[in-house]
């Protein structure tokens, strides 16, 4: 077991022989000839598996130096931690030797190097985005300060229209009439509710922030489009499974990257779809005692994908005459949108699941669905309503 840090890894090796178990510690550092070292320290000692938790990004070049000389394990640290009150280095180590030689650790999912290297490009690029949206927050809030009601009249502030206005402001256009004549005919609002909305009082100080925010805004997009084809190259090989994954309801081309960054194409790190579910964090928590369920909230995990997948599940929600939608509406009158995002979600990711595993195309179950497959309970449901409200019903099946 190796327990790391920043700057030091401590190792313990548990050794079997005839029934009797012997343990050596260590402390390497965390150098490339060190960790060679290491390695080197384990194989004398006839070490063929090691754990490690998953801590920061510390544990990661540890994997790559060792990963092609012994069976590697990644552990969750919430999963192996040790009695309290005996917390040191080494008393880790000792403890995580014993709960993998017992087979204890249940393992992380750890991609290989290129799934990985598009995690990093698909993580980078959300982030860029987040970035981007925090500018245009600025550039919202700087208009308010200066009385200037764009937001209100157009919905995208940086689109075609409200760049060119922006871009007017900073360059010194003062006149509310010929900032609205920048607008597209095609904008929803009245040319007057336009005129009246650019009316403020626009100082220098004003001026200068949107151009600084709308200069970043401007590298930034040009940064997100170096990433998007750095990711097209990279998934130029697997195009028809991005385009397969994008005929999901709600799911769009950047979300099908994420989902393949996220969860990889060898579908047999999971032996089922509910085992991806439960690695994503999209099933009910098991939480009883005395027989009875005390929550039901999901599972923490896979913070970079469940995110996105609610956002698939809100838009498949407007996909009309769709299997997810009637899923959506359906669940939403009994437990709620929140729930029903996250069934939708799981319902997504089954599809995906299945998809990659056995290379086959989405077939939409159809919005009649659920009705169908309870046909019987529908019309138990409906005559005991038209009972409740004081009238006598009699159904039969047709012929």
């Amino acid at each position: 077991m190796l327990d790391v840090h920043s700057d030091s890894v401590v190792v313990c090796a548990r050794i079997s022989v005839r029934n009797k178990v012997s343990r050596e510690t260590g402390r390497f550092g965390v150098t490339t000839p060190d960790l060679m070292a290491l390695g080197d320290w384990l194989e004398t000692r006839g070490i063929t598996h090691v754990s490690m938790e998953a801590t920061g990004v510390y544990w990661k070049p540890v994997w790559h130096i060792l990963e092609d000389r012994f069976t590697l394990v990644l552990a969750n640290a919430a999963e192996v931690r040790n009695v309290p009150g005996r917390k040191s280095d080494v008393n880790d180590a000792t403890w995580g030797a014993d709960l993998l030689a017992h087979g204890l650790i249940r393992p992380s999912f750890v991609p290989p190097a290129p799934v990985q290297e598009l995690r990093d490009l698909t993580r980078t690029r959300r982030q860029l985005t987040r970035e981007m949206v925090q500018h245009i927050q600025r550039i919202q809030k700087t208009l308010e300060t200066a009385n200037i009601k764009l937001a209100t009249v157009i919905t995208d502030i940086v689109g075609f229209s409200g760049r060119r206005i922006l871009r007017a402001i900073v360059a010194g256009e003062t006149d509310a009439a010929r900032l609205a004549g920048l607008g597209s005919k095609r904008l929803r609002c009245s040319r007057s509710e336009l005129v009246a909305a650019l009316t403020g009082r626009i100082t220098p100080h004003h001026r200068f922030m949107l151009g600084q925010h709308l200069d970043l805004i401007d590298e930034i997009e040009r940064r997100i489009a170096v990433f998007d084809a750095r990711i097209s190259e990279l998934l130029r090989p697997f195009r028809d499974t991005v385009e397969r994954l994008s005929t999901i309801p709600g799911v769009s081309t950047h979300t099908a990257e994420v989902i393949l960054s996220e969860i990889g194409f060898d579908m047999s790190k999971f032996p089922t779809a509910g085992h991806l579910l439960s690695w994503a964090g999209l099933v009910p928590r098991l939480d009883e005692s005395a027989g009875k369920r005390r929550s039901t909230r999901v599972r923490k995990g896979a913070p970079w994908l469940k995110p996105v997948l609610v956002q698939c599940a809100y838009a498949a929600g407007r996909k009309k005459n769709s299997y997810l939608q009637a899923q959506f509406y359906r669940l939403k009158a009994r437990r709620g949108a929140k729930k029903a995002a996250i069934a939708v979600a799981a319902s997504i990711l089954t599809a995906a699941y299945h998809m990659l595993k056995d290379g086959t195309f989405y077939q939409d179950l159809g919005a009649d669905h659920l009705a169908k497959r309870d046909a019987a309970k529908v019309v138990a449901r409906l005559a005991k309503r038209i009972n409740e409200l004081g009238y006598e019903v009699q159904y039969q099946v047709a012929a």
